[in-house]
């Protein structure tokens, strides 16, 4: 999506304009579909969860008016990033009530972050850990959020944060070490 043509599309939406998002459509389409895919990668081909629901789902709650107005295109990754991830966890969340099952083991973050059937649990702990994290340092789960879940580079982040590329890495690093010990500890209890 060019962020210059998609911040214009976004703007117009906002203001109102209902031809902007038939223009903006496609290349929304397109960045969800990007977004699902990096999900969904590691997942079989025979699960419940196929990229084209998850696309559809996040695409209604993103259209809905009742949301912000999107100021660019990082800002329309972010929140459809964190859609997908809510959408995913809910996904999860019911498939770990119907099948409770064993603990899980320590996970690389970037493999907990690809749902998978199988990984409900891991999936699951991810959310609770971030939503911890979220509860005392807003800004290093927004930044997780932004890398993982948004596929966002460190200029993109430090650019959307309003922070340094050195603060966004170093903000990154002491996230990631915070979400595997708060996992880690999550799976021992």
């Amino acid at each position: 999506m060019s962020s210059t043509q998609a911040t214009r599309l976004l703007s117009h939406w906002r203001d109102g304009n209902k031809t902007a998002l038939d223009e903006l459509t496609p290349l929304v389409y397109g960045e969800l579909r990007r977004l699902a895919s990096r999900y969904l990668s590691k997942e079989r081909t025979d699960h419940t969860l196929q990229p084209t629901a998850l696309i559809h789902e996040a695409y209604l709650r993103l259209v809905d008016r009742k949301l912000p107005g999107f100021n660019d295109r990082t800002h329309f990754i972010a929140v459809a990033s964190q859609l997908m991830r809510q959408i995913l966890v809910d996904h999860a969340r019911s498939h770990r009530a119907e099948k409770r099952g064993g603990g899980f083991g320590k996970v690389p973050l970037e493999e907990a972050v690809s749902y998978s059937r199988h990984k409900a649990a891991e999936f699951v702990a991810l959310d609770d850990a971030l939503r911890e994290l979220a509860g005392f340092d807003p800004r290093k789960c927004r930044i997780i959020e932004l890398r993982f879940f948004g596929g966002l580079t460190l200029e993109e982040i430090a650019d959307t944060m309003g922070i340094s590329i050195a603060t966004a890495g170093r903000e990154i690093r002491l996230a990631q070490a915070w979400v595997y010990r708060a996992m880690s500890e999550n799976e021992r209890a």
